[in-house]
Order: C-alpha cells, then sequence, then structure tokens
C-alpha cells in the first residue's frame, strides 16, 4: 500500500467510515496497523500470518501502513485513538509506547490466558502492564546490532568483527580506504541512524551507556552532563565525513540499511528487522554479512530494547474478535512458524532453543544473549507520557553535536537542564529508575 493510500485511510478513519473493499456484511472485518509492515518480506510474512488467522477464524483483517519515523508513527496512533475512531481495531505498539497510549487500550487480561501470558520474556509483559492492566501483548523483540559485510573482513585478514568503538574505527577505516582504492568511491565504513528522530536517542544511548555515561536517566538521576557522555557524543561527531558519510546525520533506519545492502558500507547500526531483507532471496547481503553485539567502550557493550505488542482500541466494536486476532499472532505456535524462516526474534524465551528456529536464525543466540546481559532501556516507564519531551530534547541536543552547532559539553550542559525542566525537577533527582 502506498504512503498516498495511507495517509488517504487515516484520514477517511478519522471521519468515522473504513477504508475498506467491498466485502460481506455478514463477516467481521478488522483493520490493523502496524510500523512494521516497511519491506516486501515483512509484508508478505504478514499476509501469511493474516490468511492462516482468517482461514482459522472466518474473521477478515486488513492492514493500514504506518509511516516510516517512530515520531510521525506515535502522531498517527495518538490522533486516531484521541479521536475515538472505531477503527483501527488493533494497534502495534512499540516498547516504548505502553503508557503513553494505555487510556486508549482495552485491558488484554480477560481475552489472553495466563498461561499464554507467562509464556513470554516477563520483562516484557511487565513493561505492556500499566496499572494492573495490560495493554499490549508482546509479539517481537528487537535490540541494537552491528551488521557487518563478513567478506569484506575475511578479505582484509579480520577474524571477527569489532569488539571495542576503536576497533571499529580502525577497522572500517582500513576497509574503506581499500574500497576506494580499487573504484568504489562512494563507500563508506559504518552506518547508522543520525536523523534527528527516536533512532538517534537509541544510537546515542548506546553510546553513552557503553562509555559508563549511564541511560539519560539512571539511578534516580539525570545523567547526561558528564564527561562520559561527552566523550561519546564527541566521538560520534568525529565519524562524520571520516568513516561515516555526511548525510548519515539525515538517515533513518532504512536509509542506513539501504546503503549497506547496496555495497556501499562495511559496518552498520541497525535493529533486528533490516536481516528479514538482507538475508532473502535475491538480496546482494544474503551469505556475505553476519551479525554482531555492538562494540564495547569501558562499561561494555549495551543495547537499546525495541520491538512491539499488539493492542486493542477501547472503541473497537469488534473487542472479542480483535483480542483474538493479538493472541494468534502472538501466540508460541505462530511466533514459532514465523521463525522458521529469516525473521524477527520472538517475544517466547523457548523458542530460542529451538533447533529449527536457530537454523533459520542463528542471529538469535546473539540477541537473546544481548537481551540477558546487556540491555539499555529507554526511560519512557519513568517519565511516563513526558517520554516524547525528554526523548526529542536529547535527540535534538545530540544532533547539534553531530551538525557542529554545539561542541559536546555545551549540549550535554544545556540537555541536562532541558530534561530537568521538562520533569519539572530544581535538582537532578527523579524517582524511579531508567525502566
Amino acid at each position: 500500500m502506498s504512503v498516498v493510500l495511507a495517509s488517504t485511510c487515516i484520514a477517511v478513519l478519522l471521519t468515522g467510515q473504513a477504508c475498506r473493499q467491498s466485502r460481506n456484511p455478514s463477516r467481521t472485518t478488522l483493520t490493523l496497523i502496524d510500523q512494521n509492515w516497511a519491506d516486501k518480506e515483512s509484508q508478505n510474512a504478514l499476509k501469511e500470518e493474516l490468511r492462516r488467522f482468517t482461514n482459522a477464524s472466518g474473521i477478515r483483517v486488513e492492514v493500514l501502513p504506518a509511516p516510516e519515523a517512530a515520531i510521525e508513527q506515535l502522531a498517527t496512533w495518538r490522533k486516531l485513538l484521541g479521536s475515538g475512531a472505531t477503527s483501527p481495531d488493533v494497534y502495534a505498539i512499540d516498547v516504548i509506547w505502553p503508557k503513553l497510549l494505555a487510556d486508549e487500550l482495552l485491558d488484554l487480561k480477560p481475552y489472553i490466558p495466563a498461561r499464554e501470558m507467562a509464556a513470554h520474556f516477563p520483562d516484557l509483559i511487565a513493561n505492556n502492564t500499566v496499572d494492573g492492566r495490560l495493554v499490549a501483548l508482546p509479539y517481537i523483540v528487537s535490540v541494537g546490532l552491528l551488521y557487518y559485510r563478513a567478506d569484506l573482513l575475511h578479505e582484509y585478514g579480520y577474524r571477527a568483527p569489532p569488539q571495542t568503538w576503536e576497533e571499529l574505527q580502525v577497522i572500517a577505516a582500513r576497509i574503506q580506504s581499500s574500497e576506494r582504492a580499487k573504484g568504489n568511491a562512494d563507500f563508506w565504513g559504518y552506518v547508522w541512524q543520525g536523523a534527528p528522530s527516536e533512532a538517534l536517542t537509541c544510537n546515542a544511548l548506546e553510546w553513552q551507556a557503553s562509555g559508563g555515561g549511564g541511560t539519560m536517566i539512571e539511578n534516580g538521576t539525570v545523567t547526561l552532563d558528564n564527561p562520559q557522555t561527552i566523550r561519546s557524543w564527541q566521538r560520534a561527531a568525529n565519524w562524520i565525513g571520516s568513516i561515516s558519510p555526511p548525510g548519515v546525520t539525515a538517515y533513518k533506519e532504512w536509509d542506513a540499511f539501504n546503503i549497506w545492502q547496496a555495497g556501499r558500507a562495511a559496518f552498520m547500526r541497525n535493529w533486528a528487522n533490516p536481516y528479514i531483507p538482507a538475508a532473502a532471496s535475491g538480496s546482494p547481503t544474503k551469505g556475505r554479512f553476519e551479525i554482531a553485539r555492538l562494540p564495547r567502550g569501558r562499561a561494555g557493550s549495551t543495547a537499546t530494547l525495541g520491538g512491539n505488542g499488539y493492542g486493542v482500541s477501547r472503541h473497537s466494536q469488534h473487542p472479542r474478535d480483535a483480542a483474538m486476532l493479538v493472541r494468534f499472532l502472538c501466540g508460541r505456535d505462530e511466533q514459532r512458524r514465523r521463525c522458521l524462516t529469516p525473521a524477527q526474534p520472538p517475544t517466547i524465551p523457548g523458542l530460542y532453543n529451538d533447533a529449527e528456529v536457530l537454523s533459520a536464525n542463528p542471529y538469535f543466540a546473539t540477541v537473546l544473549d544481548i537481551y540477558r546481559n546487556g540491555l539499555t532501556w529507554r526511560p519512557s516507564a519513568v517519565t511516563g507520557k513526558l517520554y516524547p519531551e525528554v526523548s526529542r530534547a536529547y535527540y535534538e541536543s545530540v544532533h547539534e553535536v553531530l551538525m557542529g552547532k554545539k561542541t559536546a559539553p555545551e549540549a550535554a550542559a544545556a540537555a541536562q537542564e532541558k530534561l530537568m525542566q521538562i520533569i519539572g525537577l530544581k535538582s537532578p533527582v527523579v524517582s524511579g529508575s531508567a525502566r
């Protein structure tokens, strides 16, 4: 579905109509809006899941695509839910959205057996539970990952991916120089997400936390104006024009992926979802790349948590049918079936021990290791409905450093003060933790 059609559908939904094809009125038709419906492979996989659901239940499902950027996605979700529109019925809920959208979502506990809820990672169930209400059932988990061209590393004599940020800089620079010497003039060492967006918040938190600078709000304290954070932001600024293209300051997830998949970069930081098109038949990177943990800093290697679940609008006219769809998509059987081909990581721990699943997705072992040892949570739970403003202040400050508009010390001090103002503090202390 095109972006134009997506916008048209949203406008129609807000006027109380449904963007649906003609159908048998005796059959229920649900509408699902999902921000993961971005690449062809994911579209096909979701269509197949929904086809199986329709065959099993008789309930049709139509998918409404979403904008690429998380900021625009959240704005769209809030507009639709806040309008009282009866459609969409089911919403994909990003891991940082439960507290932001909880008031407009149904409690799923009456519809999901306790044993099925217990099958998921407990932290994800806790994250999706607001005031005792389960507002989303986990569907996929994701973490920040380092994608690398294994063929190029082997060609230039490297037996393993870089373990530290310093090693990344050295290896990326060497491969970049060598590839350009062979005529690949547009080749770069490392691409990532530098646009002023939620993706930059995730990247910068990984730099900051791995360097020992905390996670924005750490142990009840706003932790930005410190030497470790300043050092990590400045290091990233130094990459631009060196091992990263000047345009990286405008890159979002798929911008970075397109450069890397086209053979114009050795390393890429991204989420798990690009693994699907990267490993697809016909992809120029198929069989030529591997995935590793992000490089470590003084405090180790860390990755921000991503992923999403599915929730049901409290305005849906078909709450039981919608909850049935959520239960189906997020259940163990469907998650396992999905993971027998290249897929995003499941939210059910037991599937990480399944030999067939790991054969199709060997990188799941890395994801599980990161999830259990080295995960960074964005402070969405502790800041609640203020989180979008907090994140915006953070990524705008980082972006000023990347663009050379402010020095890292200036930006960190200003960001610290701004976050304290947003949260309403006179001193840099808040109750709660980074989660």
